[in-house]
């Protein structure tokens, strides 16, 4: 929480509602479980949401609300794997889907119009170190400076870790997917999934199915890559 304050404050967006959610696997009920399900019944049909990490404080809001994931308008998902994300130096651990394997297996099962950007379908576009500073230091804007200052270790974490060149970027991949579907091929799937198959991230693609999710792909890479950059820049400090 200290560091989302920490950056809003920065950004001059204080006004932007930030709720406590649930600290813990299997912690469901918090502020933002009742939050999510006060403003789905509030707003029914009209909210999309980005889920970029636990999915416990959506379950939180289904077992407030049992009606919440019929209120919601769409789902889209950062997490999941379908194969080993395997790197130079390690395999990647799965970080979302598994942090509470039962909360996921309510969402996918029962939320409605639900897309999954796979861990796997990130690696498609490496953003490199080299392709990034240049990027951000041709601008001289006060965003270029900022991105630029609480990222960079993040280049030295991937090499040392990993033996990547550069970074993925996961959760962005997931928003501009809510925001711009157009760079991506979506693909509708049939999946098995369990709880015990979720502590590890993994979705099993088998018969017989128990959902279908969407997984898009990134279809057109420089548009996808351009628009990424393009959005940062514009981000202004209030």
């Amino acid at each position: 929480m200290s560091t989302i304050h920490a950056m809003l404050k920065d950004l001059g967006r204080e006004d932007i509602t930030v709720k406590r959610g649930g600290a813990s696997c299997g912690e469901y009920e918090s502020e933002a479980a009742r939050y999510l399900a006060q403003m789905a019944d509030k707003y029914k049909g009209e909210i999309s949401i980005l889920a970029t990490g636990s999915l416990t404080n959506l379950m939180g809001a289904y077992m407030i609300d049992p009606h919440f994931f019929e209120n919601v308008k769409e789902i889209v998902l950062m997490g999941g794997i379908t194969q080993p994300l395997v790197f130079k130096k390690e395999v990647m651990n799965e970080l979302n889907f598994s942090c509470d394997p039962k909360a996921t297996e309510m969402v996918l099962r029962k939320g409605n119009y639900v897309s999954v950007i796979t861990g796997n379908n990130c690696l498609k576009v490496l953003f490199t170190k080299e392709e990034y500073k240049n990027r951000l230091m041709d601008s001289d804007t006060e965003i270029a400076r900022y991105i630029l200052e609480k990222t960079d270790y993040y280049f030295q974490y991937n090499e040392e870790g990993y033996g990547i060149e550069g970074f993925y970027n996961w959760d962005v991949t997931a928003a501009v997917y809510l925001m711009h579907p157009e760079f991506f091929e979506d693909g509708l799937v049939k999946l098995q999934v369990s709880e015990e198959d979720l502590h590890t991230g993994y979705l099993r693609q088998e018969e017989p199915a128990n959902c279908v999710v969407n997984l898009p792909k990134i279809g057109a890479d420089k548009a996808f890559r351009n628009n990424i950059y393009n959005t940062w820049m514009n981000v202004v400090f209030e």
